[in-house]
Order: structure tokens, then sequence, then C-alpha cells
């Protein structure tokens, strides 16, 4: 039986960090993954959802290359280099989670399937792992819904979509989230036609219901169908045509396409783990962990998208730094702290999200209890030097001033979000944004501009321009 101070299993972004902040620790590590180094993120998420967004992003605009001073320039998709480029940069991103990288590390690379056989082992390919503490870090796939007819048609999740080598005629996407509207675009621009079916009444639905409904109209001004309130219902195939019939409101309607992409969300992933007989609790919702990420098994860790809560690359780096101060630092209790957590829908504009939506903030502070301040990034000056004027900055704040929130649709929202980000962490103010030199000419003066707003109403909305006034004209200088 060999023995470690951390044995980390999943080689994705959970499990690469864990792994290697152990290791520059000093402490001794073995890391085990079943497929591939570099996990969802890499392979079949982040990286190459992104890349196709850029490829996309330039096709359309040559294709509007009038708005900058030239010609518009149709363009034809040769689908297989656009994958291509993908996957070249994915090859690129690559090596930063090679396994031979980690092994220079001093990380001991196993590749096999774990699973354990009591509290303090593991088992893989044939061996027996002991270990002081343990980190699970799997992740999740794909959630299939329970749809008639599914298991007889051909369909692709997100674990799939990357290996196409034919360019859909008419994509079908069920599923109105991150996934659905980013691939649903991107694959627009690329020349499908493009159907999402949301069963809820909005897509993005963990976003701000007022920008949501904004981008839609983007969405569907653009050229996407989006059907709204609609169950999927049945599936079957005809030859090579697919069709998808679904009920809204006691009606049925169908959609015919020769694709079909399944992105209802995600489902953790539990099982063959031999979580049992770790005495580890888990349920459909993922494993179960504290705030210092230690499962029911004091021994065991977890972090990621396998224990739910927020399926985010970046989420998942933060919890793997929480487990290797609380699994290996004596006397340290690092708890999370999900407070201020920014995200970001990379469709165009893009749609990124920290602190309170104004429901949320409805919900807990009243009618009353929070202000909201706008600006439209049409009235920024390099919005509009750029040809990217969709879109606003949505503040939320107490009526102190005190921000609480804030929603972006714009160009680099991903980018922007972060300045509120801060704010929000530091229990900042509409003063501390307001008060900041931004560089002129940038994206994020329209941030300053929305806290701006604030200020505007304070000192131009009130009393006081009329006491301003009465004292100027008392003190200005007579005529004679």
């Amino acid at each position: 039986m060999e023995a470690f101070d951390l044995v980390v299993i999943g080689g994705g972004a959970g499990g690469l960090v864990t792994a290697s902040g152990a290791a520059r620790l000093g402490a001794k590590v073995a890391l085990i993954e079943r497929e591939r180094f570099g996990g969802e993120c890499l392979w079949t998420g982040c990286v190459p959802s992104k890349a196709l967004i850029r490829s996309a992003k330039i096709k359309h605009l040559m294709e509007h290359a009038g708005s900058y001073g030239f010609r518009d320039q149709p363009v034809s998709v040769e689908f297989d280099r656009v994958m291509r480029h993908m996957r070249d940069v994915i090859m690129t991103i690559q090596p930063h989670d090679d396994p031979d990288r980690f092994r220079k590390m001093g990380v001991e690379v196993i590749q096999g399937r774990a699973a354990f056989s009591g509290p303090d082992r593991l088992e893989v390919n044939g061996r027996v792992l002991k270990s002081r503490r343990f980190c699970i870090a799997v992740g999740a796939g794909p959630l299939i819904p329970p749809v008639d007819g599914l298991d007889r048609v051909p369909y692709m999740t997100h674990l799939n979509f990357f290996d196409q080598s034919r360019k859909p005629e008419h994509l079908i996407v069920m599923g109105g989230g991150p996934v659905g509207c980013e691939m649903g675009q991107t694959f627009h621009r690329l020349g499908s036609r493009v159907t999402i079916i949301e069963a809820l009444d909005r897509i993005l639905h963990k976003d701000d219901r007022e920008t949501t409904n904004r981008l839609h109209e983007i969405l569907v001004k653009e050229g996407l169908r989006i059907e709204l309130n609609a169950k999927a219902e049945k599936v079957e195939r005809e030859g090579e045509r697919i069709r998808l019939r679904c009920g809204r409101e006691g009606q049925s309607f169908s959609v015919e396409g020769d694709a079909l992409l399944i992105a209802a969300g995600k489902r953790p992933r539990v099982e063959g783990l031999g979580l049992a007989e770790a005495g580890v609790e888990f349920d459909h919702g993922g494993i179960k962990v504290d705030r210092c990420m230690r499962t029911t098994n004091p021994r065991v860790f977890a972090c990621g998208d396998v224990t739910g809560g927020f399926p985010f690359t970046h989420m998942a780096e933060y919890q793997a730094g929480l487990v290797v101060a609380n699994a290996l630092v004596p006397f340290l209790r690092r708890k999370a702290d999900y407070s201020v957590v920014p995200w970001c829908t990379f469709t165009d504009p893009e749609l990124a999200q920290v602190g309170l939506t104004e429901e949320q903030a409805q919900r807990r502070f009243g009618e009353g209890g929070y202000r909201v301040w706008r600006f439209a990034v049409a009235d920024n000056d390099r919005h509009i030097i750029d040809g990217e004027k969709q879109g606003t900055v949505k503040l939320l704040t107490r009526p102190n001033g005190r921000i609480i929130g804030c929603t972006i649709l714009s160009a680099n929202a991903g980018d922007l979000i972060h300045e509120y980000a801060l704010a929000l962490r530091k229990k900042g103010t509409v003063a501390d944004i307001s008060g900041m030199i931004h560089v002129y000419p940038t994206r994020a003066q329209a941030n300053k501009r929305a806290s701006d707003q604030y200020f505007a109403e304070k000192f131009f909305g009130g009393r006081i321009p009329k006491v301003l006034s009465w004292w100027l004209r008392r003190v200005r200088p007579k005529t004679t």
C-alpha cells in the first residue's frame, strides 16, 4: 500500500490547481484522471467554445464591414478549417495542463478509474493508495432531460458538440442557458439556422430579467428563433431529419432540423467513486461539503462542479485553493465566501453579472430599499468608436450609495464586471467608482458613468441646484 499526503481524483481545473498547489507546498501528491487531463474547460467547454465564438465574430464583422468604412464582404464558411482552428487553440493551451508538467512538479500522475474502498484508501488500476487527505474534483456531465424518444435519435451534448465535422443546416438547441445561447448565436453566425427551445419564460434565468430580455431581443433581431415556455415532449427521427415536438399552454408545435444539441444543464459525477464506502454523503445535487470544502468524511474534500453550486471554472479554481489550505496547512480553516461571485455569458454582446439582480434586491430589500442606475453603452465614446453600441450598465445600490449588484450587457462585459466585483468585495460605494480616474477612451468609462447617475440625481435633481442658484445670484458681481 502506497501512502501520500494528498490524492486528487480528477484532472480538470479544480484537480489541477489542487495538485499543483499541494506540490508547491512540498506535499507528496498523486493526481488521478480517467480520461484527458485538462477536463471539460480545455476539451469540451470554455476553450473550444470561445475559439468558435471568436471565429464567428470575425465573420460577422467582415459581413458588416460597411459600418467601418469598407465594403461588406460575404464570407463562405469552410467548416472544417474553422473547427481545425478551434483544435489548434486547444493544443496551444494544452501544455498548461499536460501530465508531464505536473510530473516535473513532483506529482505522481496516474491514468485510470479510481474508487474508494474505505474511508482512507483508494483503488486505481489494481493499486491501493492510502492518504492523509483526498480531494474529489471529477466535475459534472450533461443533464439529459426525460424526453420521449430521445434515446432513439442522435443528439449532441457539450461532450461531443465540438467533434462535429459537418455544419448543421438547422441546429435545434434544447436549453436557453449559457451554452445554448452562446453556441446558438455562434452557429447562426457560421451559417446554420438555429432554434432555441427554453422551458422557462426567459433565457438565462439566473441573470437579471430586464437585461436578459434585452439580449433576447438582440439575438432574435440577429436571426435566431427562440421559443419560450416550450416544453420538449417528444423527439423522433425521419431519415436525416430530427423532429422535436413541443407543448406550450395546451398547444403543440414542432421544430425540424438536422442536428440537436442538449444544453439543459449539468449533473455532478458521483457514480462509481465508492462514496458510500468512504462515508461521503451525496445526492442528485452533488457531494455535500461544508464551507471549508470538507465532506462528511473529514479526510475527504471536494471542489468544482461535483459539489453542485456555481458551475464555473473560476469557481473550481477558487475552491481548489481552499482545499489546499484546509487539507494541508495545520490549524488553518479558510471558509468559502460566495457573497461576490462574478460570471459571464459570452454572447455578443456579453452578459456579465455580480451581486444581486434587481429581482433579488426587490425580494431582499423591498420597494424603496434599493435604487437602480443605468447607463446605455451607446453613449460611451469607445463603444461608439468600435461600433459596439448595444447594451447597458445596470447598477444596483442601497439608498446611501452602497453597491449591491451590477449587470453589464456590453462588448467585453466579462472584463468590465471585475471593477464592480472588487467594489462589492470591499463593500464600496458609487463614490469609489465615480471618483476614480478612468482612462479615456475606454469601455470602462461606462462603469464610471453608471455610478455618476447617483450623483447626477442627488446634486441636480433635488434642492441643491436651487440653493446654489440662489447663492450665485447673491454673490454675482453687479453690472453697471
